[in-house]
């Protein structure tokens, strides 16, 4: 196998429904501009609260991709 290098990036997704779709949510705006995404890692979960109740579900993403040049 050949070297290759990875980049990682950090993103945070919400959702009103759940951590999973916040998650998901973040991937898939990653997808849109970043090809060959490789891994995603969880580095934190927290929720909105308003008024008591939870208003929405966030997930810190960590996203990595094959590095192909300069940024």
């Amino acid at each position: 196998m050949g070297e290759s290098v990875y980049k990682v990036i950090e993103l945070v997704g919400t959702s009103d429904e759940s951590w999973e779709k916040a998650a998901e949510a973040a991937v898939a705006k990653a997808a849109e501009t970043l090809r060959d995404l490789r891994i995603a890692e969880i580095s934190q979960l927290d929720m909105l609260i308003k008024d008591g109740k939870v208003e929405a579900y966030r997930a810190k993403v960590k996203v990595s991709f094959k590095y192909e040049g300069a940024e």
